[in-house]
């Protein structure tokens, strides 16, 4: 085994993750702590300043409710969150981010956040939930707060953590994991763990290929953590089936939020056909949710996909039409180049705000939006619980709101005891987006320091189970050691296999049977029993995975962390026998909506006997 010397932390509350969810985890958690003498520790992956799904930048804040403006209520917000998900949320998780996202959101502006004003001084909106924001300095500066609210003696950033630690009586009391830039192998007790790690993409087979395979819409090196975290620790995960498929601008993912929603942009098929008009009527099929205003996002893919599957494609975003119609509602010339130009910066402020490579692919390919329209196509699958999907651990709601059966001693902890979650950890709590996650993570902070109060007992490690998990979590490097000379080429050995090659052969299995770009997000029973199998095989390969360096070594763990999300998106897709997502997933053996799976579809990995089970969850309507 690798010189790799051991280091352990002892802390109260541990926050797992650096991105917008852990960021307000940090804030919260030490506020409470100090009042407690209790210790915080955070431990990141990557670097604060520039983790996470904003790590960009972005163009908008998508939740700000409002409520003391008069704008909206917590209730206005819940059934938005209701029908965008067809029926299928936690109301209880949604309402109590809702109450208290808007403070979330005028901290960021404390702290430096420029947020787009009025001349009266209010804010400017995007759309009804959405504030405009020149936010490509964004995370930095929600990560400046955290920071100084920890302690940076409390940080540990490069360091990846690979393996929950349980106590052998169900509890969580930290995690393990390894530093990407020294010998070191970390292990972390706490009394309380707050997972917020981020969702997962390159879980399926991105449309970017060659030189552009790392580009997606969510970021790269969100690769599973938070779901394999939990799934690890025998927790109940919900939404499994929830992935999302966000439709952006081609080939570098750029947003279509501003295009919609500030400029007032239609898009339309090839034929220059406005989709969401001529395939109004295939809305009457997702009844009543086909029904609701605005449409509900995947409904919306739906139709598009519908154009493209009947060869109308490609599909454009009129941009020129948009700020053409901008700019015709000044009659004074000289004013409207001047508004002419106003939107053509804003066009490309857009991008550079958040989704920089997108300005540059219209740069390079010559495109003026106020001169011609641009395409934008449907993105592969990804599994994230704070945007419009809803994947996550299953976790206890707020005691004030949550039905006796979602409330089980603390917000936000999951099934198991001292296991928190946040952001895209948690789920049944979509639309919360990255004030809202930052919203939860302080909400789960709070609870768990109160936890950490309450369980006054010291985590008690099994000595023995560490070394294992670190013998284990290093053999890679072993493994590649000892057998690269036994080929000239150490990509390919009969030995081992390298973390790509794993990937892309997991992205093969979901791609083809799991309803990927390549079906038109279409899969079946027998597609779908097929890719487990192929997916029981992955993993025993995953036992011979090798690594080169401390880097590769990293790239290991984030493919087992994805299969293990992979398995749990298969099997709840197939226990769920509709189709209630249609340009999300399309089941053809069960093409429609069911009354009786109005509910949640819920699964869990038991670490006992190594069996899954896969449960029913009733919905309970709070509002």
């Amino acid at each position: 085994m690798p010189n790799f010397e051991t280091v352990e932390v002892t802390t109260d509350v541990l926050i797992c993750g650096g991105g917008m969810a852990a960021c307000g985890a940090a804030v919260e958690a030490s506020y409470w702590a100090k009042k407690n003498g209790l210790k915080v520790t955070l431990v990141d992956k990557a670097a604060m300043d520039r983790s996470g799904a904003v790590a960009m930048g972005l163009s908008a804040i998508n939740q700000y409710v409002g409520v003391k403006d008069g704008e909206n209520s917590i209730h206005d917000y819940v059934n938005y969150v209701r029908n965008d998900l067809m029926g299928i949320t936690r109301e209880d998780l949604v309402a109590n981010i809702a109450r208290h996202v808007d403070s979330t959101v005028q901290l960021f502006e404390k702290w430096g956040l420029p947020i787009w004003k009025d001349a009266d001084g209010a804010y400017v909106h995007e759309g009804r939930w959405q504030l405009m924001i020149n936010g490509e300095s964004y995370k930095v500066i929600v990560a400046e707060a955290a920071k100084n609210a920890l302690g940076m003696d409390n940080i540990y950033e490069r360091v990846f953590l690979t393996e929950p630690l349980l106590d052998g009586k169900g509890n969580c009391v930290g995690a393990v994991g390894f530093s990407v830039r020294d010998d070191k192998f970390y292990v972390f007790k706490a009394k309380a763990v707050i997972v917020a790690m981020g969702g997962a993409v390159h879980v399926f087979k991105p449309r970017s290929s060659g030189e552009g395979l790392g580009r997606s819409w969510y970021p790269p090196f969100n690769s599973g953590a938070s779901a394999y975290f939990t799934l690890k620790a025998g927790a109940e995960m919900t939404c499994q089936e929830v992935r999302f498929i966000p439709v952006r601008f081609k080939d570098a993912y750029g947003p279509v939020g501003a295009w919609f929603l500030l400029f007032k942009s239609r898009a339309t098929n090839g034929l220059g056909e406005n989709y969401m008009e001529t395939r109004r009527d295939e809305l009457q099929n997702w009844k009543p949710y086909g029904l609701v205003k605005p449409v509900p996002a995947n409904l919306r893919n739906w139709l598009m996909m519908l154009d493209v599957m009947d060869g109308k494609g490609p599909i454009f975003m009129r941009t020129e039409e948009a700020i053409g119609k901008i700019a015709d509602e000044v009659t004074d010339e000289k004013e409207r180049k001047k508004k002419l130009k106003e939107l053509e910066s804003e066009a490309w402020e857009d991008f550079l705000d958040m989704t920089i490579s997108q300005a540059i692919l219209w740069a390079a390919t010559n495109t003026a939006p106020e001169e011609k329209p641009s395409e934008i196509a449907a993105c592969e699958p990804y599994f994230i619980g704070s945007h419009s999907g809803a994947s996550g651990a299953w976790v206890s709601g707020p005691e004030d709101i949550a039905h006796k059966d979602h409330f089980w001693g603390y917000a936000q902890m999951t099934t198991v005891k001292g296991m928190f979650a946040a952001g895209d950890g948690s789920g049944a709590s979509s639309h919360k987006f990255s004030s809202g996650s930052h919203a939860e993570g302080r909400i789960a902070a709070k609870a768990a320091v109160k936890f950490a109060v309450e369980n006054t007992h010291e985590p008690k490690v099994d000595a023995a189970k560490v070394e294992e998990l670190k013998k284990t979590i290093l053999a890679p490097l072993d493994r590649f050691e000892e057998h690269k000379n036994y080929t000239s080429d150490p990509d390919t050995n009969p030995n081992y296999i390298r973390p790509k090659m794993f990937m892309f052969r997991l992205q093969k299995i979901m791609d083809e049977y799991a309803g990927g770009v390549s079906t038109q997000f279409t899969t079946s029973k027998p597609l779908l029993e097929k890719g487990l199998e192929l997916i029981d095989f992955l993993r025993e390969d995953s036992l011979q995975l090798a690594a080169e360096d401390k880097h590769e070594l990293m790239r290991c763990w984030e493919n087992v962390h994805r299969m293990w999300q992979a398995e749990a998106h298969v099997r709840t897709i197939l226990f769920r026998e509709e189709t209630r997502w249609p340009g999300y997933y399309f089941r053809s053996d069960t093409p429609k909506m069911k009354d009786d799976w109005e509910v949640f579809a819920n699964c869990k990995w038991d670490p006992a006997s190594n069996k899954w089970e896969m449960m029913k969850r009733e919905i309970h309507y709070v509002f």
